[in-house]
Parts: C-alpha cells; sequence; structure tokens
C-alpha cells in the first residue's frame, strides 16, 4: 500500500513582524503583579486534548470585559490572543503544553492587556468563547476553507483614545548591517497598523490615520543600499497607506516604542545549493511537510513522488538504481529527499529549478572534469585590457601589497599589471573573467577613509601658599646717663634698635642689646608691621618693639587644548612651543649650537573599531622651558610626557592620565629656651611655612566625522 499525505500550511502574509515583536516579548518581559495593571488577571492555563483537536482553558480572576483580539501566522506556525485589561498573575512568562501540536505558551504583559503566543508545530484553525470566568480555546487542524488562512495581520489593535489620529514624520534610513529602516512619528501611541505582504510589495495600513500634505508622496531610497528602492505614502479613505517595494530576498520586522513606529526590510543571503529559500540560517529544513509509507519502493519512484510534490525538475542519473522502504510522517520535504540520498550513498546538485541526483562519485568526477576544462579555456581565452581608476586609495600601494606578488595575486598566470602613480590609474591586462574579480577587489577596497577629530585637553592647577611670621626689638637710650647699662655694665648710648629706622648707624645688629626676627620678604613683597614703644618719664630710655607677618595665596591654572583631524588608522601630529638653542661638543673639539624643543605635542592613531568605538594609540608631550635653572648648556626643561593605548565611545570623553603633586615645608628660627616660653615665646621666634599644590590632568575626547545617513 503506497500513501503520500500532504500537507500545505496556509499562507498568512505580513505577519512576520508582529511575530517577532510577540516573540521577544515573550522572553524578556518579566510577570506583573495583576494589581499593576487592570483589575481581571490571568491565574492559571490548563492544555487537554479534546475530540479531535485540542482545547486550553485560562482561568481568570473574573469574567473577561471587553472585545478580545485575535489572528494568526503560519510560517512559524503561531496564535496571538489579546486580553484587555488583564494582567498576568501565573508567575511564569511561559507555560510548556506538549498536548498534541502545541508545543508551549508564551505569556506577554504590556501596558494594560497580556497577549498569549500558543507556538504550534503546524497551523491550526481556532475558536475563542468565554464560559464564566474562563476562556476556552479550542484548536482544529486548518483547512484550506478555514477564516483564519486568510486573516490580515494586525500590528496594533485600535486602541481607546482619539478616533483621529495623525503621522508626523517619515524617515528613511540605514542600520549598521545594511536594513532599510522606516522611521513613523505618530501623534499617539494608540494608533491600529495592519502589515501584510502584498506581492513582493510590503503594505503598511494605519487606521483612522490622516497624512500631512508634504508628506504625501514617493520616495527613491535606491541610493541607501538596502533592500528596499521605494517608500509610497498615500491617504485613503480616513486611513493611511504606504507601500514599501523591496528587492531580492528579504524579511522584515517591524517594532514600536511610544509613538515611533519601525519597519526594518533586511536581505536573505540567497544559497544557490539550498533546497528552499528565504529561510533563516538557524533553521535548516524549511519545506512543505510531507508524509511518505513505502514497503520496498524503488528509489527513482520515490524521487518521481516528492518531483510532483515540489513542482522541482529532477533528473536521476542512470546510475541510480535499488529500492528502499521508509515510513516518514510530518516531515519538510528537502529533509525527507536528504534522507534518502543519504541512504542511498547519492548527492544532488541544484540548478535554479532543476535538481540533478547521481551517485557522491559520478558527480565529483563531473565536477572535476568542469573545472578542468575551465582551467584550459582560462589558459585559451583572449585577454583584455582594461584600466581602473582609483580615486580614494594609492594606486602603487594596491600594485605593491595586492597585485606585485604572481603567487599571491588574483590576476592569472597571463595576467600582468601597471600602476602609474602620476594619474593614480593601474592597468591591468588579463581574461574577462579575472578583470571582473579586480573590478569587485577595487570596490571593496577603494572607498573614503572615516574621518576623526581628536581633542585634547591638558590642564594644569596649581595652588600656592606662604606665610612668615616674626618679631624683632631692641633698646634706646639718650643724654649719656648711667641709667642704661648692657649686660656687662657699660653705658649704653643710643643702641639698638629704632622704630621706623631705615639708616643703618647706628647698626642695631651689633650696637645693642636686641632681637631681630623679622619676617622675611615673598618674591619681592615686604611684610607689614605693627610697632609699639614704651619709654621712662624722662623720655631717655625706650623699648621698640615690632611685629611683622606676611602671607600669600596663589592659584593659576593653565589648559591647553591641541586638536588634529586625522583619517582612520593614519597617523597625525600637531605641536606647538619653542626650540632652545645650546651649545655641543663635536668630534673636533670645537663647538656646535643645537636646538631641543620644548613644545606642546599631540601624536595620535586612531582606528575604527566595527562598533563604532574609537582605539586610539596616543603620545602627548607637554614641554615647558624652566628659567630658574639654568646651566652652562642652556635652559632646563619642565617635562610631562604620557603615552598609552584607549579604547574610549564615540564622542566621549576620557582622563588617560593625572598627576598630583603637593610640596609641604616649614621653617623655625628661635632663641633657644627664650623661643619655647608659652606666648611670650612669639616674640623670640621667627616662622615661616610653605604648601604648595599642582595638578596635571589629561583628557580626550575622540569624534568620528560621517554624514548621517537619513532621508527625510
Amino acid at each position: 500500500m503506497k500513501t503520500v499525505t500532504r500537507f500545505i500550511a496556509p499562507v498568512l502574509c505580513a505577519l512576520i513582524g508582529a511575530f517577532s515583536v510577540g516573540a521577544a516579548l515573550a522572553q524578556s518581559t518579566p510577570p506583573v503583579p495583576a494589581a499593576a495593571e487592570g483589575k481581571n488577571a490571568i491565574e492559571s492555563i490548563q492544555a487537554s486534548q479534546s475530540g479531535g483537536g485540542i482545547q486550553i482553558k485560562v482561568g481568570l480572576k473574573q469574567a473577561l470585559e471587553g472585545q478580545i483580539g485575535s489572528f494568526s501566522v503560519s510560517n512559524p506556525a503561531r496564535i496571538a490572543i489579546d486580553l484587555p485589561g488583564t494582567s498576568n498573575a501565573t508567575g511564569k512568562t511561559v507555560q510548556p503544553v506538549g498536548e498534541g501540536d502545541v508545543r508551549n505558551i508564551n505569556i506577554v504583559q504590556v501596558a494594560d492587556r497580556t497577549r498569549l503566543v500558543i507556538n504550534l508545530l503546524r497551523p491550526l484553525s481556532y475558536e475563542t468563547r468565554v464560559e464564566g470566568n474562563n476562556l476556552v480555546i479550542s484548536l482544529a487542524v486548518a483547512t484550506a476553507k478555514s477564516p483564519e488562512a486568510t486573516t490580515t495581520a494586525r500590528f496594533a489593535e485600535q486602541k481607546g483614545g482619539p478616533d483621529n489620529h495623525a503621522i508626523r514624520d517619515i524617515a528613511f534610513r540605514r542600520g549598521k548591517d545594511g536594513e532599510g529602516r522606516v522611521v513613523i512619528d505618530l501623534s499617539d501611541a494608540n494608533t491600529g497598523i495592519d502589515i501584510r505582504q502584498s506581492g513582493s510589495n510590503l503594505v503598511v495600513d494605519f487606521l483612522k490615520t490622516s497624512l500631512p500634505e508634504r508628506l504625501r508622496k514617493s520616495l527613491d531610497v535606491t541610493d541607501f543600499g538596502t533592500p528596499v528602492t521605494n517608500v509610497t505614502t498615500t491617504q485613503q479613505n480616513g486611513s493611511v497607506r504606504m507601500v514599501v517595494k523591496p528587492t531580492g530576498l528579504w524579511e522584515h520586522n517591524a517594532y514600536q516604542t511610544d509613538n515611533q513606529f519601525v519597519l526594518e526590510v533586511k536581505s536573505v543571503q540567497e544559497d544557490p545549493r539550498k533546497l528552499v529559500q528565504g529561510t533563516s540560517r538557524a533553521v535548516k529544513y524549511a519545506g512543505e511537510k510531507l508524509s511518505l509509507n513505502f514497503q520496498n519502493i524503488d528509489v527513482r519512484s520515490v524521487l518521481q513522488v516528492i518531483s510532483d510534490f515540489t513542482n522541482f525538475n529532477i533528473i536521476t542519473s542512470d546510475s541510480v538504481t535499488g529500492s528502499l522502504t521508509l515510513r516518514l510522517k510530518d516531515v519538510p520535504w528537502d529533509q525527507a529527499l536528504e534522507i534518502i540520498l543519504q541512504a542511498k550513498g547519492l548527492d544532488s546538485r541544484k540548478n535554479g529549478n532543476v535538481i540533478w541526483i547521481a551517485p557522491r562519485e559520478e558527480l565529483a568526477a563531473r565536477e572535476k572534469l568542469e573545472l578542468e576544462s575551465k582551467a584550459q579555456v582560462n589558459d585559451l581565452e583572449p585577454l583584455r585590457t582594461e584600466t581602473f581608476q582609483i580615486n580614494y586609495h594609492s594606486a602603487k600601494i594596491i600594485f605593491d601589497n595586492v597585485l606585485k606578488d604572481k603567487d599571491k595575486t588574483i590576476l592569472s598566470k597571463r595576467g600582468s599589471v601597471i600602476a602609474d602613480e602620476r594619474s593614480n590609474k593601474l592597468i591591468v591586462t588579463d581574461t574577462p573573467g579575472r578583470l571582473d574579480d579586480v573590478r569587485r577587489m577595487l570596490n571593496d577596497i577603494d572607498i573614503p577613509s572615516r574621518q576623526v577629530l581628536i581633542e585634547a585637553q591638558i590642564i594644569e592647577a596649581e595652588d600656592t601658599f606662604q606665610r612668615n611670621l616674626g618679631a624683632r626689638f631692641g633698646i634706646h637710650s639718650t643724654g649719656g646717663t648711667s641709667n642704661g647699662r648692657n649686660a656687662v655694665g657699660s653705658t649704653i648710648t643710643d643702641t639698638g634698635y629704632h622704630t621706623g629706622q631705615v639708616s643703618d648707624t647706628p647698626d642695631f645688629l651689633t650696637d645693642g642689646t636686641m632681637w631681630n626676627g623679622a619676617a622675611s620678604a615673598i618674591s619681592g613683597q615686604q611684610a607689614g608691621s605693627f610697632a609699639l614703644t614704651l619709654w621712662n618719664a624722662a623720655a631717655t630710655r625706650f623699648l621698640n618693639l615690632e611685629i611683622s607677618a606676611l602671607e600669600a595665596d596663589g592659584r593659576g591654572r593653565v589648559v591647553s587644548r591641541p586638536r588634529v583631524m586625522t583619517a582612520d588608522q593614519i597617523e597625525a601630529v600637531i605641536e606647538q612651543g619653542v626650540e632652545i638653542p645650546y651649545q655641543q661638543a663635536t668630534s673636533s673639539g670645537a663647538t656646535s649650537v643645537s636646538f631641543r624643543k620644548a613644545n606642546l605635542a599631540l601624536k595620535v592613531k586612531p582606528q575604527i573599531t566595527p562598533d563604532g568605538r574609537v582605539s586610539m594609540a596616543l603620545d602627548i608631550n607637554k614641554d615647558t622651558p624652566n628659567t630658574t635653572i639654568s646651566t652652562g648648556a642652556g635652559i632646563a626643561i619642565d617635562t610631562k610626557h604620557v603615552k598609552t593605548d584607549v579604547l574610549v565611545e564615540n564622542g566621549g570623553t576620557v582622563v588617560i592620565g593625572g598627576i598630583f603633586q603637593q610640596t609641604v615645608t616649614g621653617t623655625l628660627y628661635k632663641v633657644p629656651l627664650l623661643g619655647d616660653i608659652p606666648v611670650l615665646g612669639f616674640f623670640f621666634r621667627q616662622d615661616s611655612k610653605k604648601d604648595n599644590k599642582t595638578e596635571l590632568m589629561v583628557f580626550i575626547t575622540p569624534k568620528i566625522l560621517t554624514d548621517q545617513v537619513v532621508f527625510r
């Protein structure tokens, strides 16, 4: 008994984007307590087989209010049920089922509603009904007449709010992976959106939405180099329709964040050896499912059955013989074909809609002969000469690094190349096929280099503090009386310190009994003083006392901002300063004048990483002449140097180095014993204190200069 069962899944267009959003939310959204979003809540989910189908019962906290929204897709097979005013109280985001064709249920709570995404093994038809506090979902095998097979995908349901919505702006951007992004700014987040595929185009309808006159146009976005070539937006019967025209193999994804709706269209790489195109790499088999049940059937007959099922043209080699017994149920046809070929030691080659099947050895020998014949043709094929203009690169560098070495070049053995440096052109002579290879290679490498602006900020901060305290006193006597005597009994006449004295005669340092501990000057600035004089009743003897003090507090900051712009992976140097001459002895014994730089210099080599950051090799110098230190060979130079490699975000700022220095000194001069007397000892001391702080910091900010790829 030979039976062939064919399961053809209904095609539901334009629902892939909606399910991508639902699946992503199902994997990442944590459960939210029921009281957080609404009155009602999902408390339990149970699944059981009933008759020929599956019944899913959703237990709710109370009877469901509002309209239930639902839609389904066939690839991948899923059904989405939206419950308004309901939260998730099950504590789970994924409910395993494992009954029949139902794998599991994702529970996704968004704002005031909860979406149940039922993941299926194959498309099923469904019905929903409310029984008290329960929602019952009945699943059955979908038929060609099933209404779900033609359901239009609704990305976002119309929610409560204003009856009329509006589109504020439409923009087109190119993503980092070459995908096309249509970005629509909406007046509010409650706009209803429908997405569907119509032929080779994507159609997006914005329900009950108005479109400004300036946005009613067709945008030609071919120059962006994405799968999208045109975006046309029109107003139709109170709604807005957007038609997106992609080319080639593509897939789309849609998501919405607040008032912004984004539709992404990206290319799908076509593999000519793959039997089913347009599927992701993660899915190995994606053909329509079939069931095969044969006893001792000829291999050619099985291949004929698969040919009838797939509408592919299958050519079988005469060496394909034998029979097999197999039973396959609900297996993708491309997987079934591979199983049959492996069982009989066969292999296949696909060219368009024709599949060639033969033993592996026969196919390998045939391909070997083809390659040998192509090699012989290349040896006899006439040569052509073509001139390639190099725009952004150097023809000499391309010649030296890529085309010069005969063992590593993409040219054939008969090919030759000449680099003209004056016109920056390459003159290549080779077969037409190799010239095409050279052209593709030049298109990949002859591109403008991205520019990077590097800004450095070098800050030197200085905080100085100095304080000097001191006192001096002396004895003065007039009239030559014997009342004033020194320590040895001699008469003191006009000796000692005079208050306000400016002359040096008599010299109070040597001519009288006195103490001189006046505060010293700071940077040429004399100390302030307070003087006091005591005398006797006859005004013949005087005691002079002076207290002096000086305090200096200074703050300074030097900011240097060198900046330089360079191309990616090209080293740049910028410097500014002076060259200091100095004498240097030569080998003959004579002297010569040499120069040493004292510059502010920035040397950098940036590299733009694939994720948009900037890696930099930095070498920064901050040299200044020090005129306070001078030798016979010349002036000394204060040097500050930083050399490092850093990785910085585009437009970000990083501190790559810092030096903090603090100098604290204190000096005390005093008369032994007398200077240690509490309070009075101050008059026999001279105190000086310094506290200097300096700090150096280096900041780096790289900015990638690039044109924003935006079409408005």
